[in-house]
């Protein structure tokens, strides 16, 4: 199982938000790149981007410090928001990301993401946030009636890399992730699954490693940031 450090960008710095609410941002850093690259030099495989006034201009809104991420970190990243057309796609492909996440645009025009799937095999990723079992979309703002379930097994044929799921109400809160309903989706979709949302200890990591369900990987922000989860440590127990 793979561990993603986050790093959630907002106006150009490195941000934790509690819930996904954007008047409760935490700076952790002013220097994203440099977050980065510490979380390399701590051994991560893989880098977790998010532009979050991105994922709610519906357009990239975070560039610059995305792009001296690629530049100095040589591990592969996935980023997510405002990533909404063929054109975003493509330019973010060629400036070196690895992989990009669609989020709204899966429930809004799922054609884009099975197209982009086509054109670009193992670089594109499904992000399916919610509350409730009920998919949030535009940076968590809108909620649908959506059911995760559903809009994960929709894509089962279109050759997505990963399917990323967040339950909004842990994510930031350091309560530990939502893994029956993570477990019950990996087990429901043949796609790999990733877990988001509340991954606050070792012990979290641990569980959703076990949990039987086969997960691809976890993404944790918070707890690495206040120093709950130590990155080095997490990654040999991982091994």
């Amino acid at each position: 199982m793979i561990l993603y450090p986050a790093i959630d960008l907002k106006d150009g710095q490195a941000v934790r938000l509690l819930r996904g609410e954007m008047d409760a941002a935490t700076v952790f850093n002013d220097d994203p790149a440099a977050q980065a690259e510490a979380f390399v030099a701590a051994g991560c495989e893989w880098l977790h981007l998010v532009d979050l006034n991105g994922a709610f201009a519906g357009v990239p809104v975070n560039a610059a410090p995305v792009e001296e991420i690629l530049k100095r970190c040589k591990v592969p990243a996935q980023l997510g928001g405002g990533i909404r057309d063929m054109a975003t796609i493509e330019a973010w492909l060629s400036k070196g990301l690895a992989r990009v996440i669609l989020g709204t645009v899966a429930v809004e025009n799922p054609t884009l993401v099975r197209e982009a799937a086509r054109a670009f095999p193992g670089q594109v990723a499904v992000g399916i946030d919610a509350r409730g079992g009920r998919v949030a979309t535009k940076g968590w703002a809108e909620e649908t009636d959506v059911e995760v379930t559903d809009l994960a097994r929709s894509f089962e044929d279109a050759g997505v890399a990963a399917i990323i799921y967040t339950d909004i109400n842990r994510d930031g809160a350091m309560q530990g992730p939502n893994v029956e309903a993570t477990a019950a989706l990996a087990r429901a979709v043949s796609i790999p699954v990733i877990a988001s949302g509340g991954v606050s200890s070792l012990e979290d990591l641990l569980t959703l490693r076990d949990c039987g369900a086969g997960l691809n990987g976890a993404i944790s922000g918070r707890a690495l940031y206040d120093g709950a989860l130590d990155l080095g440590e997490a990654l040999r127990a991982l091994k």
